[in-house]
């Protein structure tokens, strides 16, 4: 009887593990999986700021270490007078110890839409987006007469000296956005548009 008493114990012992080994397991710590009214979070100006400065990215995504000299589809498809007033306007700011960097210039038109959306996502409606984002119809940055400038003092920087060689900040909420705009050097630039939304050239 002591013997059988002590087979049974050790085969229970032996039982409970290897059950709990093949029992479905269950991660507490796994974070559930997004759902699909869930985005990611983004930044539309500007870009969805991808970083680089490839071929590919001179074209779509956000740019580091650009200036107007680089020879990339962003830089080179501008507008070749903003593009002569932008490497003029950076040669003398360098002179002044100021770099003034391309974070967007030429955009695709495809670009162009998918910031739009990605816009659309963050802000939650096409109204609110459009503050922000043009559509790739009426954006001065597919057709090259745009440019984003990158730093905050070079922004400072051609908010002071930029009109002098025609660059002027269109937008009061986008500080960084330059385009030209010949006049401005004798009669000065236009008064700025409080965002896109007040730009007649946006409304098409």
């Amino acid at each position: 009887m002591t013997i059988v008493v002590a087979a049974l114990a050790i085969t229970t012992l032996i039982a409970i593990p290897v059950a709990g080994a093949l029992s479905p397991a269950t991660d507490t710590d796994a974070s559930p999986a997004a759902g699909p009214d869930e985005v990611p979070d983004g930044t539309p100006d500007g870009a969805p700021d991808s970083g680089g400065n490839g071929a590919g990215a001179g074209m779509e995504a956000a740019l580091e270490g650009v200036t107007a000299f680089d020879d990339i589809p962003a830089v080179t498809r501008m507008n070749p007078d903003l593009l002569r007033a932008l490497k003029q306007a950076t040669k003398d700011a360098a002179r002044e110890d100021v770099s003034v960097e391309v974070t967007s210039g030429w955009r695709s038109p495809e670009y162009q839409d998918r910031l739009l959306q990605e816009a659309v996502a963050q802000y939650g409606s096409r109204e609110e987006a459009a503050r922000w984002v043009a559509s790739s119809k009426t954006s001065a940055h597919v057709s090259g007469d745009a440019v984003d400038v990158g730093g905050f003092e070079a922004t400072l920087w051609m908010k002071e000296h930029g009109p002098a060689y025609g660059l002027c900040q269109i937008y009061d909420n986008e500080p960084w956005h330059f385009e030209l705009r010949p006049e401005a050097p004798q009669q000065g630039c236009p008064d700025v548009y409080w965002d896109p939304t007040y730009d007649p050239r946006m409304q098409g």
